[in-house]
């Protein structure tokens, strides 16, 4: 691939149709359940009461479903209403299910009750009291579910879940957002050519850049204002936030080239940080500590991925070079847990999930169903959400890369660019 061809397709990849709140900071208290190493505790999520107890019920047994960290036993039918009498639980029962925990969630006026049982002590594990808004206020009060299913999963594993979490997205040119389980699906821009969402790591803000004018935006979730944090002449593309929330790194280009820039909130100009001698020079994504930027170059004459410190020096090819047909890699997202790099890389000609490994260099491919593209990482760094034409239609899934289990998040029109929110204290 020539290397005005392999810009050209790099270009094309990123520009095509190219949280709100703060971070929850709360931590749950490890209760001691008995159950094999190795395997996921069972749990029983008995029927809820109060006031849209099915509902709730549901929402529960859903996240933690979805956390990939326990098992979610199920009731036989009719067994339901023996599962617990006189608000005691029936012990033999879930003995006989094999469960490690029952959870039972009241409804109550001023929100959520919970509590958690021990099943092998027979005792009562955590009861903790949830604030929650009229089920009127719908988006408010499922997100307080989802809170209480994180902090019900961090209790059981040591691992808080991803439930109140939403992930962005680009469709029919305009920004969208929905919640981890595919529900609560909202626009947030107008019809335009709007692109490439980014989250501020505080939730409440996002960025993105639009074609038509060319410029990068960012966006207040909270009112829904926007504003111009960088336009002029040529492109501007693939926004993402600094680290602490104070700036915007971008590519940017005119005649002959991408480069990165960086520029704060508050205006200003914009500061060059790479030097691409005419490459393309895109999709930033850093380290969690902020000290390194993971990005796309087509320097080699064909996109892979490289790494830099944050302000622009020690650049380092990441990715192995290969040449060739299959010679693609892109859209890379840095791991939470900083220990690896998620990117698409082409075989056998068409796009495949991979992880590339920050010590070793160890290639892991994720996904071979379908084409799979541009993968972000969920806070919990064992799920990836990516775009994937497996279903006929490219649409949102999430992969567990622990297990492998996959689910789709999105149907409808074509989807592209999903970028996971941080930990949702409100949305």
């Amino acid at each position: 691939m020539s290397t005005m061809t392999s810009r050209r397709a790099l270009l094309a990849l990123l520009c095509i149709a190219s949280p709100l709140g703060a971070q929850d900071t709360t931590h749950a208290v490890r209760i001691g359940l008995t159950y094999d190493p190795g395997t996921k505790p069972g749990v029983v999520v008995l029927p809820s009461k109060g006031l849209g107890a099915d509902s709730i019920r549901s929402i529960v047994q859903r996240d933690l479903d979805f956390g990939d960290r326990v098992s979610v036993m199920a009731l036989e039918a009719g067994a339901a209403s023996d599962a617990s009498r006189a608000n005691v639980p029936n012990w033999q029962m879930l003995a006989r299910l094999g469960a490690a925990a029952a959870v039972q969630i009241t409804s109550t006026a001023a929100g959520l009750h919970l509590a958690v049982y021990n099943v092998a002590t027979r005792q009562t594990a955590l009861i903790r009291d949830f604030p929650a808004p009229a089920m009127s206020e719908m988006r408010a009060w499922r997100a307080a579910v989802h809170g209480l299913s994180d902090e019900l999963q961090e209790s059981i594993t040591g691992s808080r879940g991803t439930a109140r979490t939403r992930v962005l997205f680009e469709r029919t040119r305009r920004i969208w957002v929905v919640d981890s389980d595919g529900e609560q699906l909202a626009s947030l821009t107008e019809s335009g050519t709007a692109g490439s969402p980014a989250w501020h790591p505080g939730g409440g803000m996002i960025t993105y850049s639009l074609l038509v004018p060319s410029q990068i935006v960012v966006q207040d979730l909270s009112n829904g204002r926007a504003r111009t944090l960088a336009s002029g002449n040529g492109v501007f593309i693939s926004p993402v936030y600094l680290p602490d929330g104070s700036g915007v790194v971008y590519g940017h280009g005119v005649d002959d080239g991408v480069d990165l820039f960086t520029i704060a909130l508050a205006g200003g100009s914009g500061r060059r940080l790479s030097v691409g001698r005419g490459s393309d020079n895109v999709q930033p994504t850093f380290s969690p500590d902020g000290r390194r930027i993971a990005f796309t170059s087509g320097r080699a004459g064909h996109p892979e991925i490289y790494t830099m410190d944050a302000d622009g020096t020690n650049v380092d090819l990441l990715t192995p070079l290969e040449f060739g047909e299959n010679a693609y890699r892109a859209s890379p997202d840095w791991s939470p847990d900083g220990r690896s790099v998620a990117f698409q890389s082409r075989i056998g000609g068409i796009f495949q999930i991979m992880t590339i490994g920050l010590r070793d260099r160890a290639l892991k491919q994720l996904t071979s169903d379908g084409q799979n593209e541009e993968p972000s990482w969920a806070p919990d760094g064992r799920h990836l959400v990516f775009v994937s034409n497996r279903s006929g239609v490219k649409q949102l899934w999430v992969l567990d890369v622990e297990s492998g289990r996959t689910r789709q998040l999105t149907r409808g029109a074509a989807v592209r660019n999903p970028a996971w929110s941080p930990r949702l204290s409100s949305n």
